[in-house]
């Protein structure tokens, strides 16, 4: 099958690394490489014509998941009946679902072309995030729940996988953590929107948390070949020597591989300690700020500083991580600012400090989810375990949603303590696993230096011998860990 024109995973990856460099032999631009300043041209002509597309996607994705948290200031539960636990039992049902779809659609991603597979869940989910709108029962909402969870599934995993496709390893935390900040922007944009929005209650029959619902489902529906051959070219040579002509081709032993890696594993309980603490957060800080004594309409308003802050500290961190070409120290860094956050939440009942406290939480937890991604994908060698192996760290983060249904209850308010030291739990869990990694990974890349000494490679492997080793991925010796 002929790669198709656009520039896509399936352009890049058509053939396997082994093979790739057939295809460009004969070209001498691209046989030595880009300059310094064709290389700096190329980088900002993908930034500008991917990044901020993907970013809005997933703005979108997060507004759609996360308005049920201003949908009940604005009478959901009054209106549908709900009592105790349920608005608990409606924000957990989505992430089971969510979880399911997460490796089949990376593998999706890997097999077909991107530029079908996410306009399609994309329509699916904003149609379903619409219907949500005008649910009449308690059943409504949790079967219309699940399904967008189960569409939304495939947007960050994929997504995050396909910009690794595109850039060096030390290029895709800043680009990650811009593509997530509209994660932030969308808490800010969610708590204005829904200011806006609750005006329209009763219109056409309406009540306005259904209104919410109607108009940003609407919106992620309505917004349902930029690069020359050259440009193409360099692309799959940059990647290639950043990879280190690790194998890409699409097999099921690199699936199984990443199924059995201890290191996968290990991030994906960091990325559970951050990912429950981040759902935690953005679903209940409309709830969090009303219970400081502030009225419907001003606690909606009041959420969106702790969005602005936090967007700023996630591409901030994004940039010196790349710039230093370390992921730990940051992420580590970034969990004791969320921590002393929400310790500052449990020490005092003096409102403006418990607000205060917001902005520690969110400029902490809001760096470390791209970032944690980065790490995990900067370590993985080869791209199919890449994209299973991201998929596995998201999928299993995303289940800390299911317990963050549950860890502000109704019975715990107003002071939320124990919500409050679940999170400083995790977040701790988290910090203690990224130093371990951090340690791990320098005294693994020791090792293999020390090897490559008393091999005679101390001034670098030749192309032949790490063509040797291609399939053995991040085991490969010449392969060196991220810190």
């Amino acid at each position: 099958m002929a790669p198709p024109k656009d520039l896509t995973v399936a352009s890049i990856h058509s053939a396997s690394v082994p093979n790739s460099t057939s295809a460009i032999e004969g070209n001498e631009s691209t046989d030595y490489g880009y300059d310094e300043k064709s290389t700096r041209r190329l980088r900002r002509k993908i930034d500008f014509s991917l990044i901020p597309f993907l970013a809005l996607l997933y703005l979108l994705s997060f507004l759609d998941r996360s308005n049920i948290g201003n949908a009940r200031l604005a009478g959901l539960e009054k209106d549908l009946g709900m009592k105790g636990l349920d608005y608990n039992l409606a924000l957990a049902i989505f992430f089971p679902f969510y979880v399911l779809a997460e490796i089949p659609s990376n593998l999706m991603m890997k097999r077909y072309r991107p530029s079908i597979w996410i306009p399609s869940i994309m329509v699916a989910w904003g149609t379903l995030c619409c219907l949500m709108g005008v649910v009449h029962n308690f059943a409504g909402l949790l079967a219309i729940r699940a399904a967008l969870g189960l569409f939304e599934g495939g947007l960050f995993p994929g997504i995050t996988f396909y910009i690794t496709t595109w850039y060096q390893r030390h290029e895709c935390g800043l680009r990650m953590a811009i593509f997530f900040s509209a994660a932030t922007a969308a808490g800010a944009f969610g708590g204005l929107l829904a200011y806006g929005i609750m005006k329209l209650d009763g219109e056409r029959g309406l009540r306005a948390w259904s209104w919410i619902f109607v108009i940003e489902g609407a919106i992620t529906v309505a917004i349902a070949r930029f690069l020359t051959d050259d440009d193409r070219r360099e692309v799959q040579r940059r990647l290639e020597a950043d990879r280190s002509f690790l194998d890409d081709e699409f097999n099921l032993k690199y699936f199984r591989a990443a199924i059995g890696d201890w290191k996968i594993w290990v991030h994906m309980m960091i990325t559970f300690g951050i990912y429950s603490p981040l759902y935690s957060f953005s679903l209940f800080l409309p709830t969090i700020i009303k219970a400081l004594g502030y009225k419907d309409t001003t606690a909606q308003l009041m959420t969106v500083p702790p969005y602005v802050v936090a967007c700023f500290f996630c591409i901030f961190a994004g940039w010196m991580a790349d710039k230093h070409g370390q992921r730990g120290i940051y992420m580590i860094s970034c969990n004791i600012l969320a921590i002393i956050g929400f310790t500052i939440q449990l020490a005092t009942h003096v409102p403006k400090y418990k607000y205060l406290g917001t902005f520690f939480a969110a400029a902490g937890i809001y760096p470390n989810v791209s970032q944690t991604v980065a790490w995990n994908g900067n370590n993985i060698g080869g791209s199919t375990k890449r994209s299973v192996g991201i998929a596995m760290q998201v999928g299993f983060g995303n289940l800390g949603g299911v317990l963050s249904g549950f860890t502000y209850t109704s019975r715990d308010a107003p002071f939320y303590r124990h919500g409050h030291a679940i999170i400083i739990g995790l977040l701790t869990m988290s910090t203690i696993l990224c130093v371990f990694m951090r340690w791990w990974c320098g005294k693994e890349n020791e090792r293999r230096s020390a090897a490559d000494q008393r091999n005679g490679r101390g001034r670098g492997w030749t192309k032949d011998q790490k063509m040797a080793e291609s399939e053995k991925g991040d085991l490969a010796g010449f392969f060196k860990y991220t810190l």
